[in-house]
């Protein structure tokens, strides 16, 4: 007893270099959060978004500064390599497109601004976590920790209904699948006998009994189902309309985007490391899950007025094309994925960022009538809108012809041809509701002006107060200006992109 007492208890050693990226997160969502409690004005809406600007700047630097050290951190619980780190990357830069979004708008004014950013900065830190993680309770941790703030910030608009309704319906249909996960979680690491991911996969020999445990397969079958809702994979995407349309619009560009990424990667940690052995299992049920997503996807877009719910469609049937990447499991694969990521983020932020504008600038909301005419009175923020649909689309000259040639190759490469077929045809049926938002660009003529509403909404709710139109604001353009221009940069010279890509992949390319 005495001899216990006086054992010296060693904790896991703490690679300062390894973590500096979630310090960096961490420390600078308090920094934000005790910032945004001072009173004078210029602080909250001026000193706050440039300190969380700060905050994911000095995160992107540390991640560059970490690329190529591939080492486990915290006793194996995290996996500090170049897949972890460029996915951490695009996290950060949308972070960053969406604190300037942010600014000026109604829903960090209402919601406070400390609190906001600092949710946002934690919701990101949570991603991070999510796509390091090589355990399932750093993984769990991880998943809750991107999701709970990001209930919060939906409703951050608190005098619009929607928002409201949004954040509401977000929370329930996320913890839904966060428990589904987790009783996956239990029941693979009931099976294994190992939480890390290496255990899982020396636990699986290929040709093991345990391939055909009902236990591991249950298992399994629940982790699907608990990442499909995340990533709004089909038949588990339906709140991802409702939650898009009504959440403040730069809140539904970043999840859009920002989380779809840190789902995707979770996919390729988990599935194409763990449970890799397990390929022959769950390969053909993700597959099936990925041309249903397509189709369901693009067909649902179809009938659309608002074009928030037209991107949320469409951000379902792209969770379909990449998680073809997924299903062949291949270093090829992850390549294809990770560079679609990258393109797909530029797009969408484009896209969501002219409808920020004419949100401030119309009455009618993210409503399609809001876009007619948009060319001729505005050509910076049609011409952006028309890059980010063509890209979307898949049309030559843009980063997502390049990128949905590189999942067809590796759908191809992988033996999942018919695959490769789908996301053909997904991408003709897709024109139909891309181009509707092209023609109203040019081809239709500009409505009479009507005063805008707080929030941008198309009818008057409660709480609300009609006011006169807001611009745009500068910032915004160029946003949208910027992401358009890196959407055809990335069509035309996609070289560097390809060799990122190749990097991330190669960090667990030896497992496969």
């Amino acid at each position: 007893m005495i001899a216990a007492a006086t054992q010296t208890v060693h904790g896991p050693h703490i690679d300062v270099a390894g973590l500096s990226p979630l310090i960096a997160l961490g420390g600078g969502a308090i920094v934000v959060l005790l910032v945004g409690l001072l009173r004078p004005r210029f602080v909250r809406e001026g000193l706050v978004p440039l300190l969380s600007l700060v905050a994911l700047g000095a995160t992107l630097g540390l991640s560059i500064w970490q690329w190529n050290e591939g080492k486990s951190i915290i006793s194996g619980a995290l996996r500090v390599d170049s897949l972890a780190l460029g996915l951490t990357a695009l996290f950060v830069i949308a972070g960053m497109l969406t604190v300037v979004l942010s600014w000026r708008a109604l829903a960090p004014r209402e919601s406070a601004h400390g609190e906001y950013y600092a949710m946002l900065l934690a919701s990101i830190a949570g991603m991070s976590v999510l796509v390091q993680a090589q355990n399932l309770v750093t993984l769990f941790l991880g998943l809750e920790l991107l999701s709970i703030p990001l209930y919060v910030l939906c409703a951050t608009e608190m005098r619009r209904a929607s928002s409201l309704e949004s954040g509401l319906k977000y929370l329930i249909v996320g913890s839904v699948g966060s428990a589904t996960l987790l009783y996956g979680l239990a029941l693979i690491y009931g099976a294994t006998g190992s939480t890390d991911f290496a255990g899982i996969a020396h636990a699986l020999p290929k040709g093991s009994a345990m391939l055909t445990d009902p236990l591991f397969l249950t298992g399994m079958a629940l982790v699907v189902v608990g990442l499909a809702f995340k990533a709004s994979v089909a038949p588990f995407h339906q709140w991802t309309p409702d939650v898009y349309e009504g959440a403040p619009t730069p809140i539904t560009a970043f999840m859009a985007t920002a989380t779809k990424a840190a789902a995707l990667g979770v996919f390729i940690r988990f599935f194409d490391v763990a449970l890799i052995n397990a390929h022959d299992n769950w390969a053909p049920v993700l597959a099936a899950l990925a041309a249903v997503t397509i189709v369901v996807g693009n067909v649902g877009a179809i009938g659309q007025s608002s074009v928030k719910r037209i991107l949320a469609w469409s951000g379902v049937a792209q969770a379909g094309y990449m998680l073809a990447g997924v299903v062949v499991g291949t270093q090829l694969g992850i390549q294809a994925v990770t560079f679609y990521l990258a393109g797909y983020l530029v797009m969408n932020i484009a896209a969501f960022a002219v409808v920020v504008a004419r949100s401030r600038e119309t009455a009618l909301g993210d409503s399609l009538a809001a876009f007619e005419g948009l060319g001729g009175r505005n050509p910076f923020l049609g011409w952006s809108m028309t890059i980010a649909m063509l890209g979307l689309a898949g049309i030559p000259g843009t980063a997502g012809f390049v990128g949905k040639f590189f999942l067809i190759d590796a759908a191809v490469d992988g033996d999942y041809t018919w695959l490769g077929i789908v996301i053909v045809i997904g991408s003709a049926i897709s024109l139909t509701y891309y181009l509707r938002i092209i023609a109203a660009i040019w081809m239709k003529p500009t409505p009479h002006a009507v005063p805008a509403l707080a929030g941008g909404s198309a009818e008057i709710e409660p709480g609300e107060v009609p006011v006169g139109p807001r611009p745009a604001g500068l910032e915004v353009t160029a946003v949208a200006v910027l992401c358009a221009a890196a959407t055809i940069v990335l069509g035309i010279v996609p070289g560097p992109l390809f060799d990122v890509a190749k990097d991330t992949a190669t960090a667990i390319g030896h497992l496969l």
